[in-house]
């Protein structure tokens, strides 16, 4: 593929600038349109023949079940404030939100649950509820400004600095840490499954950042899903993309850049390992030995079950939650997390369960369900878990293997297959770490060493998830160099 038509940034021009995106994930669409807005000519390759990355859904067990083969509960996607910005709902999407964002079983038969309703969630945590609403409240009524500043690089001056600096304040201590303001160990265990979400150990610096992000958004926009399954929020991001009249191309994968014209617009959305492979003599060797310094983090094993019936949880309160978390309490989901960073496999892994067809049944044929589920392993793990991620969920909810029609298992090595992006099962776009956080995947963030290559994935700020920040972010340093 090549274009010798395309102009150098910067250049006087006819004709509208021209860019292509590698990848049509929720970050590449997200770059794609914010460039497409812009005026600009754009043309996206998507390796695989369907779109969507980790967001896609499809019939991994029997005929009729849909499940999504990667994200599945879009809370940041609800949150975004770019995608928040555009008409998806007049491309299609709609957001189905369960009666409650989550729930987390514990072994006295009982639940703890995390209402959407800030006051109704005080209220269900007893002792606790006044701290988590003091805690959470500012957060919640912010919200668009907590993620206008949160889901940006962070190395910026805030636009509402006491905002940020309290967030901040909460979030870059370690889960443990934070977990220690509540008395209960209820809310504790809460907290841990949320903080889970980081995949980073709960006495680790940052790791509470995670946990303080979703439980905010938890009680701002929910923790909702699309209709349909994930396909839904990337199809419509591709239908608006379309109807401002770009181009996208899939089964048409990108394996070199030096194909291309040295004046047209990269914009990639793949990992810095994938970046290395495709540039060739693009970059130059010091920026490559950057890249190459770039460090991914633990993956996850995942499973998919077409269901019979719905899972018969022992606190009956957890058929309303979209999400689930196993792990007990909060030292035990912390050992869990701990051995995956240490390179072990825990026999008890802290596991995320979500539940669609309960507030979807489109998803099933009628009167059946599908769940889902993942537990973290170290990158690149060839342990098959699914009989621990199963004893799990059988701790919480006996004679759920009595409802399996069939399963479908996800190694590392096979979530790669599907999606290149992500290596050794990195769901995350690399380690969370002080470094990869401020620096991520370089000093550079989204620009290169070569002035027409940026990245855009989720190994760029602001980290992984189905928000779009990341392509809006590139996007927007392709922009700002226009205009110099």
């Amino acid at each position: 593929m090549s274009d010798d038509t395309s102009l150098l940034i910067g250049t006087k021009h006819q004709h509208p600038p021209h860019a292509v995106v590698a990848g049509a994930g929720p970050n590449g669409l997200a770059a794609a349109i914010v460039l497409v807005q812009a005026g600009w000519q754009v043309d996206i390759y998507e390796a695989q023949p369907v779109i969507g990355g980790a967001s896609r859904t499809m019939p991994l067990t029997l005929p009729g079940f849909q499940h999504d083969f990667g994200s599945a509960i879009h809370a940041l996607a609800a949150g975004s404030p770019f995608f928040s910005s555009l008409p998806l709902e007049k491309h299609g999407l709609t957001w189905v939100h369960p009666s409650a964002p989550l729930a987390h079983p514990l072994d006295d038969g009982t639940a703890v649950m995390l209402e959407h309703n800030l006051d109704e969630a005080a209220s269900a945590l007893g002792v606790d509820g006044k701290r988590w609403r003091k805690t959470f409240a500012p957060f919640a009524e912010h919200w668009e400004q907590i993620a206008s500043d949160a889901l940006r690089p962070p190395i910026h001056f805030p636009a509402h600095p006491l905002l940020m600096a309290r967030f901040g304040m909460n979030a870059l201590i370690s889960a443990q840490a934070f977990a220690r303001r509540f008395q209960s160990e209820r809310t504790r265990a809460l907290f841990a499954g949320i903080a889970g979400h980081s995949i980073l150990p709960l006495d680790a610096a940052l790791s509470a950042s995670g946990g303080v992000l979703l439980a905010a958004a938890a009680h701002a926009v929910g923790w909702p899903m699309p209709r349909g399954g994930a396909q839904s929020t990337v199809n419509a991001l591709a239908d608006y993309f379309l109807s401002l009249g770009g181009s996208i191309y899939t089964s048409s994968p990108i394996t070199s850049l030096e194909s291309f014209s040295p004046h047209t617009v990269l914009v990639c959305d793949v990992s810095p390992r994938q970046l290395l492979a495709m540039a060739g003599n693009r970059l130059t060797p010091e920026f490559r030995q950057e890249l190459g310094r770039f460090r991914h983090g633990p993956g996850v094993f995942k499973m998919d079950y077409a269901l019979s019936a719905p899972i018969p949880w022992k606190a009956a309160e957890c058929a309303c939650a979209g999400t689930v978390h196993l792990g007990g309490t909060f030292d035990e989901i912390a050992a869990s997390e701990r051995a995956v960073w240490q390179g072990q496999h825990p026999e008890r892994p802290f596991v995320l369960l979500t539940q669609p067809t309960l507030f979807d049944p489109s998803r099933a044929p009628e009167g059946k369900h599908i769940a889902w589920a993942y537990c973290h392993v170290p990158n690149g793990s060839t342990v098959d878990m699914a009989e621990r991620i199963e004893a799990q969920i059988e701790r919480f909810a006996p004679g759920f293997r009595d409802c399996i029609l069939a399963r479908h298992a996800s190694s590392p090595a096979f979530l790669e297959t599907m999606d290149a992006n992500l290596i050794g099962g990195d769901i995350n776009g690399g380690a969370i770490s002080v470094r990869q956080m401020a620096f991520r995947p370089t000093g550079r963030l989204y620009a290169t060493s070569d002035p027409n290559i940026y990245l855009c994935s989720a190994s760029t700020p602001p980290l992984g998830g189905v928000h779009g920040m990341c392509g809006y972010h590139a996007a927007q340093a392709v922009l700002r160099r226009v205009k110099r």
